[in-house]
């Protein structure tokens, strides 16, 4: 959760934190809240302030509002009246413009979700789970953590994700699965100590939280590489618990690199056509769209914004662009909203990317979609290479040129270090957008937002 968000809700005077956190949030929170520090060598509490503020009040109100806790004796009579579908996590989704949405999941909600994305990898006592994915993220929370406890699995946490960490841990504690984002395993896989790290006991894990190109997939399930050999991928999004549609870990590993698997149990899935809202054919693109028991409750005091989300029959819109297989399995093909009209001609920047990226010297590739005053949009391919200069912007346009269709083949070529990112490892397009629309003198060259929120 973003506590800014939280916070403009106004509706917590406390907060609870440990004390590697204070210098962080000390500007922001002076004068508004009473914070309780954790001792951290001994598990317990004491209240106070942190050196960068002064909490509020005088310490005699501080130590008068410690002693209005809810005694022990009512904690219980009010975990006894909890009740499956009461909300246990509020997520705030990774707003890209305006104010974040607070996604109200349910016991009912997380347990279930994460009991069928363990039952998929297969997990059991035998395995130790690494958890270097954000705890206030669902990839954290569910597909990891709750993954695991609801099928007796060590887990491993990590505070935040660093390569080298990681690669440290997967040596010490035998690590047998891990998840992540795309943008994770390249930097491991790059890392110094990559080379050095024993894989032997991985087995399985989650590669999703963006778009997954199959070549890094592939790589990680490698015996000589990562040893990955059951990585599977999950789609969903906060909203839905956040899973919808996964492979299992024993399903061939084409279609668990070449698709984001088929539907859980319990859990209706299928496209339509967002101008129409009619179902469409399997093979064609369409919105994504589920109902079932990982249906939020709703976003936190926004009923239009839910109603907009969820409709009246409750089934959920993604916003995802997808087509479904004729063996059920769906692959997803973009974001309405990354979608790039060129002319009339839609362009869909996951093929791109996807194709870009088997060029041996990517490293990483974003394509975006930028305005344009003859054709409305162009596209734009920014790459991240393995090593910089080993390619130019007329070999790379070549490269492209000679497998895509013309209309598909991007206008520029932007050879970047990094992408924009949130705290989740998800990346801002929108940001990109932003910044090579003024970069390239085209704020305006179409008329047409080049911030549109990704959410």
């Amino acid at each position: 959760m973003k506590l800014g968000d939280i916070y403009k809700h106004k509706e917590n005077n406390s907060i609870i934190q440990i004390d590697s956190f204070a210098s962080h949030m000390g500007d922001f929170l002076e004068g508004h809240i009473v914070v309780f520090r954790q001792i951290e060598k001994h598990n317990e509490f004491e209240i106070g302030s942190c050196p960068s503020f002064n909490g509020y009040g005088s310490q005699e109100e501080i130590e008068n509002e410690y002693e209005l806790l809810v005694p022990q004796e009512e904690l219980n009579r009010m975990a006894a009246r909890v009740r499956p579908d009461d909300v246990c996590n509020m997520q705030y989704t990774s707003g890209t413009t305006g104010f974040p949405k607070g996604v109200m999941l349910t016991h009912y909600n997380v347990v279930n979700n994460g009991k069928c994305i363990g039952d998929r990898m297969g997990l059991s006592t035998a395995d130790r789970m690494m958890i270097q994915v954000p705890m206030f993220h669902c990839f954290g929370m569910v597909l990891s953590m709750t993954a695991s406890l609801t099928h007796g699995t060590t887990v491993c946490p990590l505070p935040y994700f660093s390569a080298k960490a990681s690669l440290a841990c997967i040596n010490q504690e035998r690590i047998t699965c891990f998840n992540g984002v795309p943008t994770m395993f390249i930097a491991m896989f790059n890392h110094e100590d990559y080379r050095k790290t024993n894989f032997s006991y991985m087995r399985t894990g989650i590669m999703a939280g963006a778009g997954c190109p199959p070549e890094l997939m592939r790589r990680a399930a490698d015996p000589n590489e990562m040893n990955m050999t059951g990585i599977v991928s999950v789609y969903g999004q906060t909203e839905s618990a956040p899973g919808s549609t996964m492979s299992a870990w024993t399903d061939p590993l084409d279609l668990r690199c070449d698709t984001v698997g088929y539907n859980f149990p319990h859990i209706e899935c299928k496209i339509i056509d967002p101008e129409t809202g009619d179902e469409v054919a399997d093979g064609q693109n369409g919105e994504f769209c589920s109902r079932g028991y990982n249906t939020m409750k709703g976003y936190y005091k926004m009923p239009e914004a839910t109603r907009d989300t969820v409709d009246a029959e409750g089934w959920l819109h993604s916003g995802d662009l997808a087509c479904r297989d004729a063996d059920g399995t769906y692959r997803i093909t973009g974001r309405l909203k990354d979608m790039i009209i060129r002319g009339g001609e839609n362009i869909y920047p996951k093929e791109i990317e996807e194709f870009i990226y088997t060029h041996p010297a990517v490293r990483d590739v974003q394509v975006i979609g930028v305005p344009d005053k003859r054709y409305g949009e162009e596209a734009m391919a920014c790459i991240i290479l393995k090593e910089a200069g080993s390619v130019t912007e007329q070999e790379m346009h070549d490269f492209i040129a000679a497998s895509m269709a013309r209309h598909k083949v991007p206008k520029y070529i932007d050879f970047v270090d990094a992408f924009p990112m949130n705290a989740a490892g998800k990346v801002l397009k929108y940001k990109m957008r932003e910044a090579a629309a003024k970069r390239l003198g085209l704020e305006n060259a179409a008329g047409i937002d080049t911030a549109k929120n990704n959410n």
